[in-house]
């Protein structure tokens, strides 16, 4: 068995060595500031290199070729394990955390969710808020696609490693002819919209490091915080509308932001169909619901209820999970309305969660083909995203990627209702986790944390963030017993 995934091994001790190393920025940060939390980050970077290297020494000589099937292994114990190490710092320095709660918040961190356990965040040290946020900077656009621009230097070839973990369902196209250079253009393009996110925030009210660590949250559409009242602590319009745009912006295709950078033209956008439905979902959505809570008096006047409803909208749906009021004020049908936009509208190959534009899409033309021929039996239909024909293997895909995508909702939201969670709590809490979201509703809504659930609770909703991050099927197929088969 160990030398049948002694590549995988060698791989991920090496990026475990890699994480460890990531870790010194905080560390660095804590020495420089002086904020007590460098006796923590010693601990852990000598404990994740140590066991990277360890790893990656044993193996290094049994090595053999990465094939699929290795790397749905590797990328499955890549976002299993990592947290492990990224939980170190917290459970070492944070007085009273566990590592059920220390681990959550770490997954929650790597795959962008922003779902937390934690409270007094405007009193943790500079470099433990730091390193929650640069979690979600390094898992928003995915552990993996970074790890793909240095695999070849180990001697891999990358493309199914990224075909395991890339998210949406035209998986095998690409933007340049090497994955390589693939990968380094996406970080590229990430990097540029992240120092631009960081300038927009800090002109328009925040101090820098707040204005960076919120950067990190934007472009991974992660959702953590460095305030307990998250985005409403600022209550400034000139930084929500900031928000808006560069979530907008994440929740877009990095390959089009690519093409644009790279062909220095917005044509791309112009072209981009999945994008197109996208932003039309989002201002009917916004409209709907404006015009829905204007009777309700919950806000003084229309533009006040636009505002709120943009912010929590495009929040929502994108799976970012920032909040500026308490939405649990809405009535239900509100409230439920954006938790579901987080269930399809970012689109694919964006940091977002959720099935992707592009499958609802597809699945929605898929029901009007069906219809067609229950009219017309003998007609030839065919299901078209823009003008591109949807081959029946993706459709039969998607289809099978939505039935087990049902299937996991209800069986958790069953789980927890069994430890006697109520029906909001438990379905809002799967959703929202297994959409990489971050805040549900009733007892872990956007003014309350994870906190509350008890210890198998969590580890119900971390196993959902892990789910969601990788797609439901990567973890799944580890799974299979003909997966271990020789």
């Amino acid at each position: 068995m160990i030398d049948r995934f002694a590549a995988v091994f060698y791989i991920l001790g090496i990026l475990i060595v890699g994480f460890g190393v990531l870790m010194l920025v905080p560390l660095t940060i804590s020495w420089v500031t002086g904020d007590g939390a460098h006796t923590a980050y010693d601990e852990a970077v000598l404990l994740t290199v140590a066991a990277g290297a360890l790893l990656a020494v044993s193996t290094r000589r049994r090595k053999g070729e990465m094939r699929v099937r290795e790397s749905f292994l590797l990328v499955a114990l890549i976002w299993s394990l990592l947290p492990a190490f990224g939980a170190l710092p917290l459970y070492l320095h944070i007085p009273g955390l566990s590592w059920t709660d220390a681990y959550f918040e770490a997954v929650s961190g790597l795959t962008a969710t922003g779902a937390t356990v934690l409270s007094g965040l405007d009193a943790l040290p500079l470099s433990i808020n730091f390193w929650r946020h640069f979690m979600h900077w390094i898992g928003g656009l995915g552990v993996v696609v970074l790890a793909v621009a240095i695999l070849p230097l180990l001697g891999f070839g990358g493309r199914s490693m990224l075909k395991a973990e890339t998210p949406g369902p035209m998986k095998d196209s690409k933007m340049t002819p090497r994955i390589t250079e693939t990968a380094k253009g996406l970080w590229v393009v990430y990097l540029i919209l992240t120092v631009a996110c960081t300038l927009g925030l800090h002109f328009a009210g925040m101090e820098p490091w707040d204005a960076l660590m919120h950067a990190f949250s934007i472009m991974g559409l992660g959702g953590f915080s460095t305030k307990d009242a998250s985005l409403g602590h600022f209550n400034s319009l000139e930084i929500e509308m900031v928000v808006v745009f560069f979530a907008l912006l994440a929740g877009i295709n990095y390959s089009t932001h690519f093409l644009v950078l790279s062909k220095r033209s917005l044509r791309p956008y112009r072209f981009d169909i999945e994008a197109h439905y996208f932003l039309g979902v989002l201002a009917l959505s916004i409209l709907a619901l404006s015009v829905y809570l204007s009777p309700t008096e919950i806000y003084d006047d229309f533009p006040t209820t636009l505002r709120y409803v943009a912010f929590h909208s495009v929040s929502l749906a994108t799976s970012l999970g920032f909040a500026t009021t308490d939405y649990a004020q809405w009535p239900l049908f509100a409230q439920f309305w954006i938790l579901f936009l987080g269930s399809f509208v970012a689109c694919s190959g964006s940091a977002g969660g959720g099935i992707k534009m592009m499958r609802a899409v597809v699945l929605y033309k898929q029901v009007s083909r069906e219809l067609m021929r229950a009219m017309h039996p003998r007609a030839v239909h065919n299901v078209r995203f823009g003008t591109t024909v949807i081959p029946d293997q993706v459709l039969h895909s998607i289809l099978g990627f939505m039935f087990i995508y049902v299937v996991t909702i209800v069986s958790l939201t069953l789980l927890l209702m069994a430890t006697h969670l109520d029906l909001v709590t438990a379905f809002s809490a799967v959703v929202a986790c297994l959409n990489n979201t971050g805040p549900g509703l009733n007892l872990v809504g956007p003014s309350t944390t994870y906190a509350v659930l008890n210890d198998f609770q969590t580890w119900v909703c971390t196993w959902a963030m892990l789910l969601g991050r990788l797609e439901i099927f990567t973890l799944l197929v580890i799974l299979m017993p003909a997966f271990w088969r020789p």
